[in-house]
């Protein structure tokens, strides 16, 4: 789950629907040193909903903050039944074509960095290497008494044995990789301690109503400072953790171009928005630059 206070954002009224021209696209990762900014809408194609797309889980529930998650036990067994289930699920989505486009173009040099809003390590199984997790991993889990990181494999193991024949079906798969379940279907779920001191698990993510760590967003505005432009892929900069790096560039006078295909919280900030699908879009940018997004797939498998 994520942080982030602003769970929702209302476009203007008759907002601008944007443009298919990729050639601002184009131009950019020619000049090179783009900075990446992608959000839950390029993982929607590897068959991760986003929040608030069409269908988004923002429609169906709250998600877990991080006051609940901490405060009571019975939200930790809620959390980590979901999650369990999702896992399995979430842990089988592969890169699609937009990821494997965003690594082609760090491979051939054009970007000064990725930043990516999403916990599900699609960047990296596509072969992207300077990629910042704004918002943690879901492959790791860290104790909140001792802060031991551990692997989530290994706590999956774990929640495994203690909770034989646990298996509901889920009504959904959310993009922070947990699962829409009953609290019937919760039920008495085993939630399993950190082995180091006994202390409480959490995934290494940034919950909702959770500060994203001074360092990082640090680090990522070093990122925005050196970058030549800003090129923000699916997300709807809703919430002010990926806002503020448009912000920034925007103030800096650093060309901001998103491709998303519903209007940003941040198109006011933007030179265009290209209201196309991710996937098509950055794979016709690849081919007129002579590199196939394809072809870094095989590389990287």
């Amino acid at each position: 789950m994520r942080m982030r206070p602003t769970l929702s954002w209302t476009p203007a009224e008759n907002p601008s629907p944007g443009t298919t021209d990729l050639q601002p696209v184009e131009d950019a990762l020619r000049a090179g040193r783009v900075l990446v900014l992608s959000g839950a809408g390029i993982s929607t194609e590897s068959g991760i909903p986003d929040y608030r797309g069409e269908g988004g889980s923002l429609s169906r529930h709250t998600p877990m903050t991080y006051q609940d998650f901490t405060a009571e036990a019975q939200a930790r067994r809620r959390y980590w039944a979901r999650s369990h289930l999702g896992w399995r699920t979430f842990g089988h989505a592969r890169p699609n074509a937009g990821h494997r486009a965003v690594a082609a173009f760090e491979r051939r040099g054009l970007l000064s960095g990725v930043i990516t809003q999403n916990v599900d390590g699609l960047h990296q199984a596509a072969g992207a290497e300077a990629v910042v997790e704004l918002h943690g991993s879901l492959e790791r889990v860290v104790c909140l008494s001792c802060g031991d990181l551990s692997p989530r494999r290994e706590l999956a193991r774990r929640l495994e044995e203690a909770n034989a024949g646990f298996e509901p079906v889920a009504a959904a798969i959310n993009p922070d990789g947990d699962a829409d379940l009953t609290d019937e279907q919760v039920g008495d779920f085993c939630v399993v301690p950190c082995t180091v001191c006994g202390g409480i698990l959490k995934p290494d993510v940034v919950f909702f109503g959770e500060a994203v760590p001074p360092q990082r967003v640090e680090h990522c505005r070093e990122l925005v400072r050196a970058a030549s432009s800003l090129l923000v892929l699916g997300s709807s900069l809703t919430v002010m953790s990926g806002l503020r790096f448009v912000r920034q560039a925007a103030q800096d006078g650093k060309p901001v171009l998103i491709i998303n295909r519903d209007p940003t919280r941040g198109d006011r900030h933007a030179l265009a928005r290209i209201a196309l699908s991710l996937g098509p879009a950055l794979g016709t940018v690849a081919d007129r630059l002579g590199m196939s997004a394809a072809a870094g797939a095989a590389e990287t498998a």
